[in-house]
């Protein structure tokens, strides 16, 4: 059986190893979003050893931005920071990806200068201000973002792309019964529900083209009654797969990244068992690993194909250089990647 150390393909890129940084905003980008020198040499203390490297979400538009001083791929002005990031994380030889999104009934007017657009007019869970229901325009405009927002990824030399679907944030909003109360094509059943997220991937595969990495992050857990489940997640995963996702993420929906009292190692486990056995793409599974012995149970065992080690990592940048010490691993291949 595979495990922690064991190389794993995406697509066309290689990793050397199955430990993942996964995206976690770190607000150290200018107010307008641009690639700050702190930021870069954030993502570089924490790049060694690391199978692969997925930066902070970016907002793909202004209207989709949750906070100042996020990082933002919403417009060509923010390419050469970008290019700046990617020319300094290459060194590393970790490839790296970079999460886009779009916060929707999330955000806040003080945020973006406009009131905040979900799915449905209403106050969302974990929201400060109720939104306004998207108009079919809207829809259609920030499904482009997303696809302008990928290109601008691929130009600036990230190795793929991560579509975020989790943590309450709009293509989240529109899967989950709790935010999505259309009555039109897109909202009712599962299959409503999910046709919009499918579209954004579809548009984001059309962006970039049939060879290079898309990854989407599955808020596969609502953590809150009535809302997504694990059932939803592994109905909704090989659709996801068939729009063109060549690696899923796991974590929380509405109710945000962790669950009530989930202080347990390896918490969205039952996450990863689900969607594996649906779906014949990697799957990682991220949720309060500590311990590299945990992280490569979880792969040997089968309930993930790659661990995303988080607050570890944080506590620890030295973390997976320690792993593979620990684990007798030999580094001797490059991470993958290269410019595209």
């Amino acid at each position: 059986m595979p495990g922690l150390m064991t190389q794993l393909e995406i697509g066309p890129l290689t990793l050397r190893n199955r430990i993942v940084m996964p995206p976690m905003a770190n607000n150290k980008a200018t107010h307008d979003g641009d690639v700050t020198e702190q930021l870069i040499q954030h993502y570089l203390k924490f790049a060694s050893s690391l199978g692969l490297l997925i930066v902070e979400h970016a907002y793909v538009s202004r209207a989709g931005r949750l906070h100042p001083n996020q990082l933002a791929i919403s417009d060509m002005a923010n390419g050469p920071g970008l290019t700046r990031l990617v020319a300094a994380l290459r060194q590393t030889r970790v490839p790296a990806a970079i999460q886009i999104t779009h916060a929707g009934g999330r955000t806040t007017e003080e945020a973006t200068g406009a009131p905040p657009f979900g799915p449905s007019a209403l106050l969302q869970p974990r929201a400060k201000e109720a939104a306004r229901e998207l108009t079919g325009g809207q829809m259609t405009s920030i499904r482009r973002s997303f696809g302008d927002a990928a290109r601008r990824a691929k130009r600036a030399g990230f190795d793929a792309v991560e579509i975020h679907g989790a943590h309450g944030y709009l293509l989240n909003q529109f899967f989950s019964p709790l935010t999505n109360q259309r009555t039109d094509q897109y909202g009712g059943s599962r299959e409503a529900r999910l046709r919009y997220p499918l579209e954004v991937v579809a548009t984001v595969r059309g962006a970039v083209g049939p060879d290079y990495p898309v990854l989407y992050r599955l808020g596969a857990d609502d953590l809150m009654s009535g809302g997504l489940t694990a059932d939803d997640a592994a109905w909704a995963a090989p659709r996801l797969v068939e729009a063109g996702v060549d690696m899923l993420d796991l974590s929380g929906g509405i109710g945000g990244s962790q669950p009530p009292g989930g202080d347990r190692e390896g918490y969205f486990d039952y996450l990863g068992q689900a969607v594996k056995a649906v779906v014949d793409i990697p799957v990682m599974v991220t949720g309060g690993i500590k311990s590299p012995a945990e992280a490569d149970r979880l792969v040997r065992e089968g309930w993930a194909d790659l661990v995303g080690v988080g607050r570890a990592l944080l506590a620890d940048p030295r973390w997976a250089e320690k792993a593979v010490a620990e684990l007798g691993a030999e580094l001797d291949h490059p991470g993958g990647g290269g410019p595209v």
